[in-house]
């Protein structure tokens, strides 16, 4: 399952929802996601998959609210990987003590030193063949299917704004969409949205003429008459 979204700089951005056919055992996460410097240098996991450094490194970072990292980093520093009850496991981050990495970064010309607190999951494989930042997590919660899905259905970002005339006593709110150009490309275009394979949908069952239909006193003649198919009669 996927679903495209737009984030507000203009960028797409796609969420995938994969289901396994051989389950994932927690002790085989490590081997297929790693929230850690490689040993071996490699720009680009640091260039990729570094979180901000925010917090008191950085105030004003887009993921700051009240002081707070949003995003939770950096994360706490664990020696194995721990499933937890969210539906998301705290992934394997070791200290120095413990064989850990740190590097060295330059941000906006300030030099940062970093460690395994502030990678974000990734996969190997994915970041060397597409040399871009993708997460990758492990989902064993029903709760990934809201997340997936609340994409299609909270539409385009939204400002509200007041529009003031000498003549008008009563001020006009209009709300706005924020579309970017390359959102609007996408729809114009056509490109997908939200995909599902294999695409399952649930008929409403029901008893011959046991349908559940809705009239006003205007229209109780109508319906009675052509009644709304069902996506049980329709199949």
């Amino acid at each position: 399952m996927a679903s495209v979204e737009w984030q507000k700089r203009g960028l797409p951005h796609c969420h995938l929802l994969f289901w396994l056919e051989t389950k994932i055992q927690p002790d085989e996460i490590d081997s297929v996601i790693v929230a850690e410097l490689p040993n071996q240098q490699n720009d680009i996991v640091t260039k990729n998959m570094v979180h901000g450094p925010c917090g008191e490194h950085n105030l004003t970072a887009p993921c700051m609210k009240n002081g707070i990292c949003t995003k939770k980093y950096p994360r706490r520093l664990v020696n194995e990987t721990q499933t937890g009850e969210d539906g998301y496991p705290v992934y394997r981050r070791r200290d120095a003590a413990n064989g850990g990495l740190s590097a060295s970064l330059n941000i906006r010309g300030r030099n940062f030193t970093i460690d395994n607190s502030w990678i974000v999951p990734y996969s190997p494989l994915l970041c060397r063949t597409f040399n871009a930042h993708i997460n990758v997590e492990y989902c064993h919660s029903v709760q990934a299917i809201k997340y997936i899905c609340k994409y299609i259905n909270k539409g385009s970002d939204q400002a509200t704004f007041g529009v003031r005339n000498p003549n008008d006593e009563v001020e006009n709110y209009v709300n706005g969409r924020y579309i970017s150009t390359s959102e609007a490309a996408w729809r114009i275009f056509e490109f997908p949205i939200h995909e599902r394979h294999p695409t399952v949908l649930q008929l409403a069952v029901h008893l011959e003429n046991g349908q559940r239909v809705y009239f006003t006193t205007e229209t109780a003649v109508q319906v009675a008459q052509n009644p709304r198919k069902t996506t049980l009669l329709a199949f």
